[in-house]
């Protein structure tokens, strides 16, 4: 499955567009990755424990979407946008949602 934020794919035509696909991950933070995520703050330097849960989620969340593209007949998925939100009450909860255009290309 190819995957591309661009809306073409060069050296490749577009024959059928399939139409939206979507797939989201909502991941939890829990109070340890808080912890040492503020000690870091501090300190400074990169939290490793948040970047792999950001990049997890937009795996899922990149998968679910390809997942659904095939389902649908696609062998592409262009013009693909991803958002991430903070949700529940204190921004524990992460949501990464991957947005895109199921195609067919030559």
């Amino acid at each position: 499955m190819i995957v591309s934020t661009t809306p073409t794919l060069e050296g490749r035509r577009v024959v059928t567009y399939i139409g939206l696909v979507s797939g989201e991950a909502v991941m939890g933070a829990n109070i340890f990755r808080d912890m040492f995520a503020a000690i870091r703050d501090i300190v400074g330097g990169q939290s490793g424990a948040y970047e792999k849960v950001l990049k997890d989620a937009r795996d899922m969340a990149i998968s679910e979407m390809t997942n659904e593209a095939a389902a649908r007949g696609a062998n592409a998925v262009v013009g693909v946008d991803l958002d991430y939100e903070v949700l529940g009450d204190r921004g524990s909860m992460l949501m990464v949602s991957a947005n895109g255009t199921a195609v067919v290309v030559e």
